[in-house]
């Protein structure tokens, strides 16, 4: 053993005696070349090709550096005796893991294994500088198959920088936008106010038919994942949704789970604080593509009625003016600057399927009415509105999400089954809302599953006893005679306030005129 170690000795000062010989004759530029060309002679030899992704470009960041760390963070898979570390970004609602200096991980694309390396190294001491680089230089090696260059690249570098994007959207919280200033740019040059966005609302949970809701999600799916398809067929990548019903009916709640369905954010847009079309389009310019733009009852917001109902409306005879001319009535009572600071239809169909409405990708609009014939049809048609979702009273499907969701323990008992029965037998006939179901469920949480469905019971046949026989029969044979005599009252009275006034002639017309008018509006 001891001659082991003698010779072992004796072996290292002849190495250490050799370098001190080839360092004092050969010169260091000399030997950083020979270096090199063991280096090329070696590569030439290797079945694998290298990639260094460096943390740095110049003065600025590399952004596929960042995608890389982002993307190993999740989904490749550590080497054995990897070290990672744990790290949560500002604003991020998860953790981050990410890979020590000097650990592998390994990945595959396509069927072709790669190998990624993460190098840190000390960085030279550097003089002054107004922008000091770190003192470490960090990058990632890419190790790949000389065959497998043309399949993994440059695909596999455009799939990580699309995962590392929706992974970067996924951990940071949602924002819900609001336009309180209307059109008006704040300190950072943007018109909208965010906050954080916290809705729970999912299609889980969301009170609707099963069928429904996987047809819908599914459409949800398809627009996301359809950037080859939009591309494909030359259409704006972006899609409409109409949400109209009953209030109550979960249109709100509909939109939060898309959101949350999706990780988009959501600009819900306030038509009243916006001046004109062309703060319209502003705010338009200023959102982000993955978002959700929202117009909640738009019938309410503007003037967006039927133009065909409008167009029947009497127009009031022009007055002759002095020189001879005719005096618009309407452009001479109307204030200075009326005309250019009010949205029209016009502009907001450009706001949706316009040449505007492809200033961004991926967009969702969504519009939601409580009166979907109040709305003009071109405003309803496909390209603007594309699917549109009617969203009704509580049906019994619905009605076992709601019990799920708010009574958790399940009881079969034969009374339970027998009040399920009574429910499944009632709902339709109550119209009720799923607003309305979950009140009395929330009242009666506490007192057991059994009691608040009993409960539920009642209220569902006081509601359908209430109902007139007329409204029910109407509803059974897909008409309703109260909704007949409230659309005549109406029509009568678009009718009466539409059509003029005899004696308008006379001194005093105009002022009666006015008189019935008004009373007619009180009415």
């Amino acid at each position: 053993m001891r001659e082991y170690w003698t010779s072992l000795a004796s072996l290292m000062g002849a190495v250490a005696f050799l370098q001190g010989v080839v360092h004092a004759v050969f010169p260091a530029e000399l030997r950083a070349a020979v270096a090199r060309l063991l280096g090329r002679a070696t590569r030439a030899f290797s079945p694998y090709c290298y990639f260094d992704v460096t943390e740095t470009e110049g003065m600025g960041t590399n952004e596929i550096y960042d995608a890389v760390q982002l993307y190993l963070s999740s989904s490749a898979a550590p080497a054995a005796g990897a070290r990672l570390t744990l790290s949560r970004p500002h604003n991020a609602s998860s953790f981050t893991f990410g890979l020590a200096a000097s650990d592998r991980v390994l990945d595959a694309f396509r069927g072709a294994a790669v190998t990624w390396e993460h190098v840190v190294a000390p960085r030279q001491a550097q003089g002054f500088s107004w922008r000091p680089l770190p003192e470490e230089k960090r990058r990632f090696t890419l190790r790949i198959r000389r065959g497998d260059r043309g399949v993994l690249l440059p695909a596999y570098l455009d799939h990580i920088l699309a995962a590392a994007a929706d992974i970067r959207r996924r951990s940071q919280d949602r924002l819900l936008y609001t336009n309180a200033r209307g059109g008006a740019m704040d300190a950072r040059g943007l018109p909208w106010d965010p906050v954080p966005f916290k809705h729970p609302s999912t299609f889980d949970t969301l009170a609707m038919d099963p069928e429904r809701k996987a047809a819908i999600m599914a459409d949800l799916r398809d627009f996301a994942d359809g950037s080859a398809f939009y591309e494909r067929t030359g259409r704006a990548w972006k899609r409409g949704y109409l949400l109209y019903g009953p209030p109550g009916t979960g249109k709100s709640s509909m939109i939060a789970a898309m959101a949350n369905h999706l990780g988009y954010d959501v600009y819900d847009l306030e038509l009243t604080e916006v001046g004109s079309n062309a703060e319209l389009r502003k705010l338009l310019m200023k959102t982000t593509s993955k978002s959700i733009i929202v117009i909640e009852d738009i019938d309410c917001s503007v003037d967006l009625t039927n133009r065909a109902t409008a167009a029947a409306a009497a127009q009031p005879k022009p007055r002759a003016s002095i020189d001879g001319g005719a005096i618009d009535q309407d452009a001479a009572a109307a204030p200075a600057g009326a005309a250019a600071r009010s949205i029209t239809l016009s502009g907001l169909l450009n706001f949706t399927d316009g040449l505007w409405s492809c200033c961004g990708s991926e967009r969702i609009f969504v519009f939601t009415t409580n009166h979907i014939e109040k709305l003009d049809p071109a405003l309803l048609r496909s390209g603007r509105m594309d699917m549109h979702i009617f969203m009704s009273y509580c049906t019994f499907p619905a009605l076992k999400i709601l019990l799920r969701n708010y009574l958790d323990d399940e009881s079969s008992s034969s009374s339970a089954a027998a009040t399920m029965a009574g429910l499944e037998s009632w709902i339709d006939a109550a119209e009720i809302t799923p607003a309305d179901v979950s009140e009395v469920l929330i009242k009666n949480r506490r007192n057991g599953r059994e009691q608040a469905m009993e409960q539920l019971l009642e209220v569902l046949k006081a509601r359908a006893e209430k109902r007139p026989p007329s409204a029910a029969a109407g509803n059974a044979t897909g008409g309703g005679g109260d909704d007949e005599e409230e659309e005549e009252e109406e029509e009568e009275e678009k009718r009466a306030l539409e059509s003029p006034k005899e004696g308008g002639g006379m001194d005093g017309g105009e002022d009666g005129q006015v008189e019935d008018m008004e009373a007619k509006k009180q009415l």
